[in-house]
Protein backbone atom coordinates (compact mmCIF):
# COMPACT_ATOMS: atom_id res chain seq x y z
CA UNK A 1 0.00 0.00 0.00
CA UNK A 2 1.35 3.66 -0.91
CA UNK A 3 1.40 6.23 1.97
CA UNK A 4 -0.26 9.22 1.15
CA UNK A 5 1.37 12.69 1.92
CA UNK A 6 -1.41 12.98 4.76
CA UNK A 7 0.49 11.84 7.53
CA UNK A 8 0.66 13.42 10.57
CA UNK A 9 2.49 12.60 13.99
CA UNK A 10 0.99 13.06 17.60
CA UNK A 11 2.78 13.40 20.48
CA UNK A 12 1.12 13.34 23.76
CA UNK A 13 1.75 13.19 27.64
CA UNK A 14 -1.39 11.35 28.54
CA UNK A 15 -3.95 9.46 27.00
CA UNK A 16 -7.60 10.42 26.44
CA UNK A 17 -10.88 8.54 25.17
CA UNK A 18 -10.65 8.99 22.09
CA UNK A 19 -6.29 8.19 21.45
CA UNK A 20 -7.78 5.06 23.98
CA UNK A 21 -9.87 4.31 21.39
CA UNK A 22 -8.03 4.49 18.08
CA UNK A 23 -4.43 2.45 19.69
CA UNK A 24 -7.17 -0.40 20.64
CA UNK A 25 -8.35 -0.72 17.49
CA UNK A 26 -5.18 -0.83 15.80
CA UNK A 27 -4.11 -3.14 19.06
CA UNK A 28 -7.05 -5.42 17.77
CA UNK A 29 -6.02 -5.44 14.45
CA UNK A 30 -2.94 -6.79 14.89
CA UNK A 31 -3.71 -9.22 16.72
CA UNK A 32 -5.95 -10.78 14.39
CA UNK A 33 -2.96 -10.25 11.94
CA UNK A 34 -0.56 -11.88 14.39
CA UNK A 35 -2.13 -13.18 16.77
CA UNK A 36 0.80 -11.70 19.11
CA UNK A 37 0.07 -9.71 21.74
CA UNK A 38 1.15 -6.46 22.88
CA UNK A 39 1.93 -4.87 26.67
CA UNK A 40 0.52 -1.32 25.81
CA UNK A 41 -0.95 -0.91 29.25
CA UNK A 42 -3.48 1.64 27.62
CA UNK A 43 -6.18 0.41 30.33
CA UNK A 44 -4.64 1.77 33.43
CA UNK A 45 -2.76 4.48 31.62
CA UNK A 46 -6.39 5.83 31.26
CA UNK A 47 -7.66 4.99 34.27
CA UNK A 48 -4.39 6.92 35.98
CA UNK A 49 -4.65 9.97 33.66
CA UNK A 50 -8.52 10.65 34.26
CA UNK A 51 -8.02 10.51 37.84
CA UNK A 52 -4.81 12.45 38.09
CA UNK A 53 -5.19 15.66 35.79
CA UNK A 54 -1.55 16.69 36.85
CA UNK A 55 0.57 17.68 34.17
CA UNK A 56 2.97 14.69 33.19
CA UNK A 57 5.34 16.78 31.78
CA UNK A 58 6.84 14.18 29.65
CA UNK A 59 5.85 12.92 25.99
CA UNK A 60 4.55 9.25 26.72
CA UNK A 61 2.58 8.76 23.65
CA UNK A 62 3.82 8.58 20.04
CA UNK A 63 0.79 8.06 17.33
CA UNK A 64 1.42 7.90 13.42
CA UNK A 65 -1.75 9.49 11.81
CA UNK A 66 -2.71 8.92 7.80
CA UNK A 67 -5.67 11.18 8.10
CA UNK A 68 -7.42 9.82 10.61
CA UNK A 69 -6.18 6.77 10.59
CA UNK A 70 -4.24 5.52 13.25
CA UNK A 71 -1.29 3.58 11.73
CA UNK A 72 1.11 3.59 14.03
CA UNK A 73 1.37 3.73 17.53
CA UNK A 74 4.28 3.38 20.46
CA UNK A 75 3.88 4.19 24.27
CA UNK A 76 6.06 4.68 27.05
CA UNK A 77 5.18 3.63 30.63
CA UNK A 78 6.48 3.39 34.19
CA UNK A 79 5.21 0.89 35.99
CA UNK A 80 7.69 0.44 38.88
CA UNK A 81 11.23 0.60 38.91
CA UNK A 82 13.23 3.25 37.35
CA UNK A 83 13.60 1.86 34.22
CA UNK A 84 10.80 2.78 31.18
CA UNK A 85 8.81 0.25 29.33
CA UNK A 86 8.26 0.73 25.65
CA UNK A 87 5.79 -1.03 23.15
CA UNK A 88 4.13 -0.44 20.26
CA UNK A 89 2.92 -1.82 16.73
CA UNK A 90 2.10 -0.56 13.41
CA UNK A 91 -1.02 -1.40 11.24
CA UNK A 92 -0.37 -4.68 8.75
CA UNK A 93 -0.89 -2.40 5.54
CA UNK A 94 1.56 -0.31 6.48
CA UNK A 95 4.19 -1.99 7.55
CA UNK A 96 8.15 -1.74 5.83
CA UNK A 97 7.67 1.73 4.92
CA UNK A 98 9.77 2.84 8.26
CA UNK A 99 6.63 3.81 9.89
CA UNK A 100 8.16 2.07 13.70
CA UNK A 101 11.48 3.30 13.11
CA UNK A 102 10.53 6.66 12.61
CA UNK A 103 8.24 6.30 15.96
CA UNK A 104 11.04 4.78 17.76
CA UNK A 105 13.56 8.00 16.78
CA UNK A 106 11.01 10.40 18.72
CA UNK A 107 10.89 8.24 21.95
CA UNK A 108 14.93 7.55 21.63
CA UNK A 109 14.81 11.23 21.81
CA UNK A 110 12.36 11.40 25.12
CA UNK A 111 14.45 8.56 26.40
CA UNK A 112 17.25 11.01 26.19
CA UNK A 113 15.84 14.36 28.01
CA UNK A 114 14.98 11.95 31.17
CA UNK A 115 16.76 11.09 34.25
CA UNK A 116 15.55 7.47 33.75
CA UNK A 117 18.90 5.76 32.37
CA UNK A 118 17.57 2.67 31.42
CA UNK A 119 14.85 1.59 29.23
CA UNK A 120 12.95 -1.49 28.20
CA UNK A 121 11.84 -2.92 24.59
CA UNK A 122 9.14 -5.47 24.78
CA UNK A 123 7.65 -8.21 22.38
CA UNK A 124 6.18 -11.28 22.33
CA UNK A 125 8.53 -13.93 21.99
CA UNK A 126 6.75 -14.93 18.85
CA UNK A 127 6.64 -12.06 17.34
CA UNK A 128 9.35 -12.56 14.67
CA UNK A 129 9.02 -9.09 13.60
CA UNK A 130 9.03 -7.36 16.79
CA UNK A 131 12.26 -9.27 17.95
CA UNK A 132 14.06 -8.69 14.69
CA UNK A 133 13.74 -5.19 15.19
CA UNK A 134 14.99 -5.06 18.68
CA UNK A 135 17.70 -6.79 17.69
CA UNK A 136 18.69 -4.73 15.10
CA UNK A 137 18.93 -2.24 17.86
CA UNK A 138 21.91 -4.49 19.15
CA UNK A 139 19.72 -4.26 22.81
CA UNK A 140 20.75 -6.45 25.59
CA UNK A 141 18.34 -9.75 26.37
CA UNK A 142 17.18 -8.31 29.88
CA UNK A 143 14.12 -10.69 30.93
CA UNK A 144 11.45 -12.91 29.91
CA UNK A 145 8.06 -12.82 31.75
CA UNK A 146 4.75 -15.16 31.64
CA UNK A 147 1.35 -13.59 30.82
CA UNK A 148 -0.87 -16.13 33.13
CA UNK A 149 -4.50 -16.47 32.99
CA UNK A 150 -6.33 -18.36 36.47
CA UNK A 151 -8.19 -21.46 35.78
CA UNK A 152 -11.86 -20.30 37.19
CA UNK A 153 -13.39 -23.00 38.13
CA UNK A 154 -10.75 -24.11 40.62
CA UNK A 155 -12.18 -23.64 44.08
CA UNK A 156 -9.27 -21.66 46.75
CA UNK A 157 -9.57 -22.16 50.24
CA UNK A 158 -8.62 -18.99 52.49
CA UNK A 159 -6.35 -20.43 55.23
CA UNK A 160 -5.96 -17.69 57.72
CA UNK A 161 -8.63 -15.82 59.52
CA UNK A 162 -6.66 -12.84 61.20
CA UNK A 163 -5.41 -11.26 58.33
CA UNK A 164 -7.52 -7.34 56.87
CA UNK A 165 -7.37 -7.20 53.31
CA UNK A 166 -8.59 -3.76 52.65
CA UNK A 167 -7.94 -0.93 49.91
CA UNK A 168 -5.34 1.66 51.16
CA UNK A 169 -6.33 4.46 52.37
CA UNK A 170 -4.77 8.28 53.13
CA UNK A 171 -3.63 6.92 56.94
CA UNK A 172 -1.58 3.83 54.84
CA UNK A 173 0.67 5.90 52.48
CA UNK A 174 3.59 6.83 55.47
CA UNK A 175 3.79 3.27 56.28
CA UNK A 176 3.85 1.88 52.57
CA UNK A 177 6.79 4.46 52.20
CA UNK A 178 8.74 3.35 54.96
CA UNK A 179 8.35 -0.04 54.20
CA UNK A 180 10.88 -1.98 52.41
CA UNK A 181 8.97 -3.10 49.58
CA UNK A 182 11.20 -4.07 46.84
CA UNK A 183 8.81 -3.23 43.61
CA UNK A 184 7.99 0.64 45.02
CA UNK A 185 9.18 3.65 43.76
CA UNK A 186 8.36 7.02 44.47
CA UNK A 187 6.45 7.52 41.69
CA UNK A 188 4.22 4.88 42.95
CA UNK A 189 3.80 5.84 46.08
CA UNK A 190 2.04 9.32 44.94
CA UNK A 191 0.17 7.45 43.24
CA UNK A 192 -1.36 4.76 45.38
CA UNK A 193 -4.36 6.33 46.52
CA UNK A 194 -5.32 6.95 42.59
CA UNK A 195 -5.13 3.02 41.64
CA UNK A 196 -6.95 0.42 43.69
CA UNK A 197 -4.10 -0.67 45.53
CA UNK A 198 -4.99 -3.29 48.64
CA UNK A 199 -3.08 -3.80 51.60
CA UNK A 200 -2.60 -6.95 54.10
CA UNK A 201 -2.04 -6.52 57.65
CA UNK A 202 -2.21 -8.51 60.67
CA UNK A 203 -2.33 -7.12 64.45
CA UNK A 204 -2.17 -4.10 62.53
CA UNK A 205 1.27 -4.98 61.42
CA UNK A 206 1.70 -4.23 57.41
CA UNK A 207 2.20 -7.67 55.54
CA UNK A 208 2.27 -7.29 51.47
CA UNK A 209 0.07 -5.07 49.30
CA UNK A 210 -0.76 -5.88 45.25
CA UNK A 211 -2.91 -3.75 42.88
CA UNK A 212 -6.47 -4.71 41.48
CA UNK A 213 -7.37 -3.34 37.85
CA UNK A 214 -10.45 -4.14 36.29
CA UNK A 215 -11.21 -3.95 32.12
CA UNK A 216 -13.41 -5.24 30.25
CA UNK A 217 -14.43 -8.07 32.74
CA UNK A 218 -10.90 -9.09 32.82
CA UNK A 219 -8.92 -8.46 36.38
CA UNK A 220 -5.81 -8.08 36.92
CA UNK A 221 -3.47 -8.73 39.64
CA UNK A 222 -0.16 -6.29 39.69
CA UNK A 223 2.92 -5.82 42.01
CA UNK A 224 1.89 -8.75 44.64
CA UNK A 225 4.31 -8.24 47.19
CA UNK A 226 5.17 -9.53 51.13
CA UNK A 227 7.44 -7.59 53.38
CA UNK A 228 10.84 -9.87 53.55
CA UNK A 229 10.52 -10.07 57.23
CA UNK A 230 6.82 -12.45 56.44
CA UNK A 231 8.04 -14.15 53.67
CA UNK A 232 7.53 -18.29 53.92
CA UNK A 233 5.16 -18.27 56.10
CA UNK A 234 2.32 -18.36 53.59
CA UNK A 235 0.73 -15.14 53.46
CA UNK A 236 2.03 -14.71 49.93
CA UNK A 237 -0.56 -17.31 48.90
CA UNK A 238 -2.71 -15.52 50.96
CA UNK A 239 -2.87 -12.35 49.53
CA UNK A 240 -3.13 -14.02 46.05
CA UNK A 241 -5.90 -15.90 47.21
CA UNK A 242 -7.76 -12.67 48.91
CA UNK A 243 -6.96 -10.77 45.25
CA UNK A 244 -8.42 -13.51 43.25
CA UNK A 245 -11.77 -13.78 45.73
CA UNK A 246 -12.02 -9.70 45.99
CA UNK A 247 -12.08 -10.15 41.78
CA UNK A 248 -14.48 -13.18 41.70
CA UNK A 249 -17.16 -10.89 43.75
CA UNK A 250 -16.36 -8.20 41.21
CA UNK A 251 -17.78 -10.88 38.39
CA UNK A 252 -14.54 -10.76 36.11
CA UNK A 253 -14.77 -13.42 33.77
CA UNK A 254 -11.06 -13.24 33.37
CA UNK A 255 -8.23 -12.96 36.26
CA UNK A 256 -4.59 -12.61 34.76
CA UNK A 257 -1.07 -11.55 36.19
CA UNK A 258 2.61 -11.79 35.13
CA UNK A 259 5.43 -13.55 36.37
CA UNK A 260 9.18 -13.47 35.42
CA UNK A 261 9.89 -16.84 34.17
CA UNK A 262 13.08 -17.15 36.57
CA UNK A 263 10.97 -16.38 39.64
CA UNK A 264 10.32 -20.21 39.81
CA UNK A 265 9.28 -19.88 43.85
CA UNK A 266 6.45 -17.20 42.51
CA UNK A 267 5.33 -19.03 39.54
CA UNK A 268 5.09 -22.50 41.31
CA UNK A 269 2.73 -20.54 43.50
CA UNK A 270 1.05 -19.12 40.61
CA UNK A 271 0.68 -22.41 39.00
CA UNK A 272 -0.55 -24.27 42.57
CA UNK A 273 -3.46 -21.67 42.62
CA UNK A 274 -4.66 -22.43 39.17
CA UNK A 275 -2.89 -19.75 37.08
CA UNK A 276 -1.63 -21.18 33.85
CA UNK A 277 0.54 -19.17 30.79
CA UNK A 278 -1.20 -17.55 28.39
CA UNK A 279 2.08 -16.23 26.88
CA UNK A 280 5.79 -15.17 27.12
CA UNK A 281 6.81 -11.67 26.81
CA UNK A 282 10.58 -10.76 26.06
CA UNK A 283 12.11 -7.47 27.56
CA UNK A 284 15.63 -6.19 25.69
CA UNK A 285 17.37 -3.06 27.21
CA UNK A 286 18.88 -0.04 25.91
CA UNK A 287 20.94 1.89 28.78
CA UNK A 288 22.73 5.89 28.10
Amino acid sequence: MTISNNLFVKLKENLDKDDYTDINNLKNICFDYDKTYLKLEIDYKLNRDEKNSDNLNHINEFMLYEDNKLIGYIGIGSFGGDALEVNGMVHPDYRRKGIFTRLFSLVKDEFYKRKSNEMLLLSDNNSTGGIAFIKSLNCEYHHSEYDMNLDMNVIHEIKFDDLVFRKVVCDDINKIAKADFEFLNESDIEELLLSPTYIIKKDDALIGKTRLEINDNIGGIYGLEVLPEYRGKGYGRELLLLSIKELKEKNVEIITLQVETSNKNALNLYKTCGFKENYTMDYYRITK
